[in-house]
């Protein structure tokens, strides 16, 4: 009997389990979830005799070394830091390894010895990065097939409320991982290529820089840059490109307030507050502003960021309960762990809310002498707060993936990425069936005038 060992089960797998329960009856194929907790998802599989339960901490080697030898292929869904380990345990002992996170410059030094032992360790199969890497490159590639040069990539990507779910301010809620959305953008000047022009924005300025642009169906969205566009420009195969951008999603108005965060410095994750323990969220706000012996916190932070009183923004921060004297209670906490501990009040899911992802690509190119564009659009709906978007298309790619390996149907020794016909091309194919399509929609390419 094969086995399909799963390292790390959080609610974006609940949809990866759900593939693989309807996919190994009678295939002679066994379901391992090693999860150092078990209650988020246990509902989903507990009592089926296909499963088995183990308790699991990445620090327990012995027990890592165990379980990738009893597996034929390994799913890792752990943070993205312990990925690396796994696929050295993966390598050593010849077992496929497939995982939904970004490839880090570690996994890419195991490509050769990989390749040596016949071990498939594939990446970056979740949505974002995933089904942006497929989806863009089933497009770039038949443009290049019909003889095109590619002018243009942008591409953005937002995990967002339903619309019938946008029932705050920010109508923002968190579908994936807090601390990732409180430290977006830091480490480093954004960088992106336009009209043939590198262009750099600091992180104080990021979430001032933005754009907007319409889905039909779904209204307005604004979207703000990622931090190093530039690395897909080998990635994707568009050298010599004149535009070259990738942004995230989000509904218009939440960037402006975000930046509150950013120019009070309250994202930063490199020193502790020594007394945090002791703050309330009022507290902890009235740190980061000038000592004034009459004028309140709103007032301060009003005048410091030149926010009028009746704000969109200030209604925001509000409603987050950033002036309330409610106890924090963390100590030794960093400002960005004090920030994500108050979201998290107000920004995790109800019962009753459901999630979107929105993904959107726009390619300009030339053809035959004429220049043209096309802009392909997705939308992904959730249902719940388990059976969300952001589990669908994070768990349905890994999972199809593993799937393949399973048939025997993908080989592919090395470290690779789902930008290659061979991956892209069937994961595309199944998940159109599970309503994860792309519309495209054909238009000019507009040449903007060059800056003197």
């Amino acid at each position: 009997m094969r086995n399909v060992l799963l390292l790390g089960a959080g609610r974006s797998c609940s949809e990866l389990i759900n593939y693989l329960l309807d996919y190994i009856p009678g295939k002679d194929i066994r379901l391992t979830i090693a999860d150092q907790n078990h209650e988020i998802l246990a509902h989903l599989y507990r009592g089926n005799p296909l499963v088995d339960e183990v308790m699991f901490r990445v620090s327990d080697q012995e027990l890592l070394h165990s379980l990738v030898r009893n597996a034929d292929v390994v799913i890792s869904m752990l943070p993205a830091r312990f990925h690396h380990a796994v696929a050295l345990k993966c390598i050593e002992l010849k077992k496929h390894m497939v995982t939904a996170s970004y490839i880090s410059p570690e996994m890419n030094e195991l490509d050769a010895e990989a390749r040596d032992k016949g071990v498939m360790l594939l990446n970056e199969l979740g949505v974002d990065p995933g089904i942006d890497h497929m989806s863009a490159m089933r497009i770039i590639d038949d443009l290049k097939s019909r003889g095109a040069t590619m002018l243009q990539f942008e591409s953005f990507t937002g995990g967002l409320l339903a619309p019938e779910s946008e029932n705050n301010p920010w109508k923002y809620k968190f579908t994936w991982n807090p601390r990732n959305v409180v430290v977006a953008g830091q480490g480093g000047a954004v960088k992106f290529l336009q009209e043939s022009r590198f262009k750099y924005i600091p992180y104080h300025m990021l979430f001032r820089r933005t754009e907007f642009m319409d889905i039909e169906g779904f209204g307005r969205f604004e979207g703000y840059p990622n931090r190093d566009s530039l690395k897909y420009m080998s990635l994707y195969g568009l050298e010599g490109i004149r535009t070259l951008f990738r942004g995230t999603l989000r509904r218009p108005g939440f960037c402006k307030a975000w930046d509150v965060f950013v120019k009070l410095g309250i994202t930063d994750d490199s020193y502790v507050i020594e007394d945090s323990e002791t703050l309330t969220h009022r507290g902890f706000i009235n740190k980061f502003l000038a000592f004034n012996p009459t004028d309140s916190v709103e007032l301060k932070l009003m005048h410091y960021l030149k926010i009028d009183q009746d704000s969109e923004i200030m209604e925001k921060l509000e409603w987050l309960g950033l002036f309330e004297r409610e106890p924090i209670g963390i100590r030794n906490a960093t400002p960005a762990k004090i920030l994500e501990h108050i979201l998290k009040k107000k920004w995790t899911l109800d019962p009753d809310d459901k999630d979107m992802i929105v993904m959107r690509h726009k390619f300009g190119y030339e053809l035959n002498g004429e220049t043209a564009s096309i802009t392909s659009s997705m939308v992904a709906l959730g249902e719940n707060p388990i059976k969300t978007a952001m589990a669908k298309t994070v768990g349905l790619p890994v999972a199809i993936t593993v799937k393949h390996v399973l048939e025997g149907t993908l080989n592919l020794p090395g470290v690779h990425l789902p930008v290659i016909p061979e991956l892209y091309n069937p994961i595309l194919d199944e998940l159109e069936e599970y309503g994860i399509t792309f519309t495209d929609e054909s238009g000019p390419y507009i040449d903007y005038c060059p800056e003197n």
